[in-house]
């Protein structure tokens, strides 16, 4: 399978290295070994010991396309490849992927600045299946996108891959990014939070119930969100309505964790919409956001895509065939020029309202993220 990734990183490589970032399992590795070839010649992982010397040593192989796989585990990965890549030949080429860590660590001082394109891979969605029917939309929903899951096609498995897969996020990403003490309650904190997505967060009430500090709750989600185990989304305000500032929405990578079918959904949409708005910031420069809306009077939109500060499409979810959100008239009213969209997992009509909100398949819209 070609990842939507592919070319905009073979493009990138001509100008600049490149960094691969994302969930861990979600591609990044055989994204990397695709590009290389079927040689592997100059694919190096830090794991692999025979690997590790040949960068420490600097004994690298004589291919025009370098790649580091997990490189961010030497302590001093920074500086080794800023001395690489500023000493390199010019049309040496250097691809950088690992796990979340590697966005976690870009983050502690840049000595690359100005040296890397920064690209994040998400799981696989509909527009990159080409998934044409409800029924593989069903399947997509309850296996979610993770390669390994969704290409073995058992619900079983995928139940088992998603438990090992947060027990290993606690135990091995955790753990080598923080000194955490209090493993049991962090994996509580994981296994809590898939009841809790599609509604404003209250970090209070969790704190009250674990009886755990705010400010440590508040430090592990942010732990959660770099490791890409969880991903939030804030209130979109504007001078023409009275939004809610503060609450955040949180939603998970691996969708098949969330218990609620309705709120499985919306978190896949949320999940695509993500993937969309990072692409278009990635590889396109346009600085765009994903955000939800809900005013001081209830009124409530799933999702609201922001660009340069400005709404650009309005999202609302349905389980099935309803009658237009009145929120969703609402905010079409004073934004008469976004889009908007009413999407539904199985119902079937599709229309234009007088207002010119678009009711659809959820297929419809999704297809387009691409």
């Amino acid at each position: 399978m070609k990842r939507y990734l592919e070319s905009q990183v073979r493009r990138d490589l001509k100008r600049k290295m490149v960094f691969v970032g994302g969930p861990r399992q979600v591609g990044k590795t055989t994204l990397a070994r695709k590009i290389v070839g079927k040689s592997k010649m100059g694919y190096l992982n830090w794991d692999v010991p025979d690997d590790r010397e040949s960068i420490l040593r600097r004994t690298l192989p004589g291919s025009r396309l370098w790649v580091f796989d997990e490189i961010h585990k030497y302590r001093r990965w920074r500086n080794y490849l800023k001395g690489l890549y500023d000493a390199r030949e010019v049309k040496q080429q250097i691809l950088v992927t690992g796990s979340a860590r590697l966005d976690y660590y870009r983050f502690g001082g840049d000595s690359l600045q100005g040296r890397y394109h920064y690209l994040r891979l998400h799981p696989l969605s509909v527009a990159e299946l080409k998934l044409a029917s409800t029924g593989d939309l069903e399947v997509l929903l309850n296996l979610g996108g993770f390669p390994e899951p969704f290409l073995g096609g058992s619900k079983k498995e995928a139940r088992r891959w998603s438990n090992e897969y947060r027990s290993r996020l606690v135990r091995e990403d955790l753990l080598s990014l923080e000194q955490v003490q209090d493993l049991g309650s962090i994996e509580l904190l994981m296994t809590r939070l898939p009841d809790l997505t599609g509604n404003p967060l209250s970090v209070n009430g969790l704190a009250e119930q674990m009886r755990i500090s705010h400010k440590t709750v508040s430090k592990w989600l942010e732990i959660l969100e770099r490791l890409y185990a969880i991903f939030f989304v804030l209130p979109f305000g504007s001078p023409k309505i009275k939004a809610v500032k503060k609450a955040r929405k949180h939603y998970h990578f691996d969708w098949s964790s969330i218990p609620d079918a309705a709120f499985r959904f919306e978190n896949l949409v949320a999940s695509h919409l993500l993937k969309w708005t990072h692409f278009r910031e990635d590889a396109e420069g346009f600085p765009t956001e994903l955000r939800y809306f809900r005013d001081i009077e209830g009124r409530e939109v799933d999702f609201v895509v922001v660009e340069s500060g400005k709404p650009v499409l309005f999202v609302e979810c349905k389980s099935s065939d309803r009658a237009v959100s009145r929120a969703l008239r609402y905010l079409k009213q004073r934004f008469p020029n976004t889009a908007a969209w009413q999407i539904s997992a199985q119902g079937k009509k599709d229309y234009v309202t007088r207002e010119g909100i678009r009711v659809a398949p959820a297929l419809a819209l999704l297809a387009t993220l691409r």
